[in-house]
């Protein structure tokens, strides 16, 4: 007998306008029919648009199905057929929430349909809204805690907003739908995960929350949302780690296809319906929604290594044994989309910033993935593009690629902020560092990272430093902020370290973090929750209001 059909998520709301919304699914068969029946007694039928994703693989690091070791199943990258349904409820009316169901039929006509949820249209300017801040899930060990405690604390939030690294790699389709773990991204968005978690000889499973199949989704871009050139390699791991610069590409792979051969954001936007701007389409977008006149922008760059002794391409140098084979290089960290002053987006951004929605907004907030303001590591170096330093011996042969970062060219801090200060932006949102700490500019622009969903790489704080060059032409910071903000220190219950004193961030592997905006009030509070204690309970940390 053939086993019944699955969905393999359930309906998630995207892209809500006055008087529609739009819900998206996902199957492994095509199917002959897909609907979503709405309304009080679901009486409203609205048909789906049904199209394939083009990139999602399975490999040999794939944990999904009967792989739970390396290479069981998938020797290298193998296709894997996935097909997103969507369709637009249209016809409703602000502030009114409707019943939904979504029915996929496979071919052999047997249908499989979804618990039903509610959905709503965008809603108007006075609303009150509760919006969830969240970042960097990553299939990490806290992240299916962290979202079933956000549900249990505020219950129903009415949008999310995800400041990048929503997975590890992109084009590996169980990080987003089904690996074995049980932390996919879908399941924890929509409490259907299963993780177990172990203190004490006390094991706690975790499903995530019912978020947003009832809330949409804003997303931006982080440095795991991109992959680079394609299937050269044997594992998707690799393949995400292989970005090449588009100036680079265009020289080596001239005639080929320059998408194939640098970097891509392919799978990400075939999977999400978002905002859409005309220059810069889904990589960078503004939307109003309730009081909030949201921009979301396009900064991330490559994540590379930044020890100096490692076999493969670093931060601050290239690897000893590619010397000889540019081809091999990682060009230090790549910036995938330009914003510096003068840039396509940054004109956009100005554009924007001058834009009737924008100014006349109660709340204007802009999110990204990289941090202007952070306590974590990856702030340094600068945000800016690297200086290739290429040094030879007498027989003209390479000896050494460094790369050096001026940190008075970092264009976030010396182009972008200034932008926003000038425009009255009340918050600045990011992510990237696996932490929580905040920061408040001169003129009181708030700069919240709340990244500490689901593990932590630490803090450059008291004893800790980043590890960073030395001897090397700029000076790279290993204390604090490199951009010259004070961390704020949590203004309700801060964690003590060591010394008894109150910390101004948390970093940590036990605790994790999550942060709601209220609309209503204009606060924006943070709570942490303690999975070493299950039967604990969530904790307000931090609260403050923006101006």
């Amino acid at each position: 007998m053939t086993a019944a059909p699955q969905l393999l998520t359930d309906p998630f709301l995207q892209l809500p306008t006055a008087t529609s919304v739009r819900v998206v699914w996902f199957t492994e068969f095509v199917g002959n029919k897909h609907t979503v029946v709405y309304g009080e007694n679901l009486q409203q039928t609205a048909k789906a648009t049904t199209t394939k994703l083009s990139r999602t693989r399975e490999d040999r690091k794939s944990r999904v199905g009967n792989q739970t070791q390396d290479g069981q199943v998938y020797q290298q990258p193998t296709k894997r057929d996935i097909w997103r349904h969507e369709a637009e409820v249209a016809g409703l009316t602000s502030g009114v929430r409707v019943n939904y169901r979504v029915t996929s039929e496979r071919e052999d006509g047997v249908s499989v349909s979804s618990d039903v949820f509610t959905l709503a249209a965008k809603p108007e300017p006075g609303t009150p809204l509760k919006i969830l801040l969240t970042s960097d899930h990553q299939l990490k060990p806290m992240t299916a805690a962290n979202l079933q405690k956000v549900v249990e604390t505020v219950g129903r939030v009415d949008a999310v907003w995800f400041a990048g690294d929503l997975i590890n790699v992109s084009d590996r389709a169980s990080e987003w739908f089904d690996d074995n773990r049980g932390n996919a991204l879908f399941p924890g968005l929509q409490g259907r995960a299963k993780y177990e978690m172990q203190h004490d000889g006390v094991k706690v499973t975790y499903t995530g929350g019912q978020i947003i199949q009832h809330a949409p989704m804003y997303s931006c871009i982080g440095n795991h949302e991109v992959m680079g050139r394609f299937a050269r390699t044997n594992n998707l791991n690799n393949e995400f780690d292989d970005t090449f610069p588009r100036a680079v590409a265009q020289k080596l792979y001239s005639g080929k296809s320059l998408i194939d051969n640098s970097f891509n954001t392919t799978t990400y936007e075939e999977i999400l319906s978002l905002p859409q701007s005309k220059i810069g389409g889904k990589k960078y977008y503004a939307v109003s929604f309730g009081d909030v006149r949201l921009i979301v922008l396009y900064i991330t760059n490559m994540w590379r290594t930044p020890k100096l002794d490692e076999k493969y391409p670093g931060r601050y140098r290239e690897a000893e044994k590619d010397l000889d084979n540019p081809e091999n290089w990682g060009y230090g960290q790549i910036i995938y989309e330009p914003i510096s002053q003068g840039s396509t987006q940054y004109n956009w951004l100005t554009a924007e910033l001058n834009s009737p929605e924008f100014q006349q907004a109660k709340y204007k907030v802009v999110m990204f993935h990289h941090p202007p303001h952070t306590l974590g590591d990856n702030i340094v170096p600068a945000y800016t593009d690297p200086v290739q330093i290429i040094d030879r011996n007498q027989q003209d042969k390479i000896t050494s690629v460094r790369y050096e970062y001026p940190h008075n060219a970092d264009y976030i801090i010396r182009d972008v902020v200034p932008l926003l200060e000038a425009a009255n932006v009340q918050l600045v949102f990011y992510g990237h560092s696996h932490l929580w700490n905040r920061f408040i500019s001169s003129q009181g622009m708030q700069f919240l990272e709340t990244s500490n969903v689901g593990n932590t790489y630490g803090a450059a704080w008291g004893d800790r430093k980043r590890e960073v060059p030395t001897g090397y032409q700029e000076k790279y910071v290993i204390l604090g902020d490199p951009n010259d903000l004070e961390p704020v220190v949590p203004s309700i219950a801060p964690l003590l370290g060591d010394d008894g004193k109150p910390m101004p961030y948390l970093a940590s592997n036990n605790i994790t973090v999550f942060s709601i905006f209220d609309t209503s009030t204009g606060k924006v509070s943070s709570y942490l929750f303690d999975t070493r204690k299950p039967d604990s309970e969530v904790m307000k940390f931090d609260e403050f209001k923006l101006r």
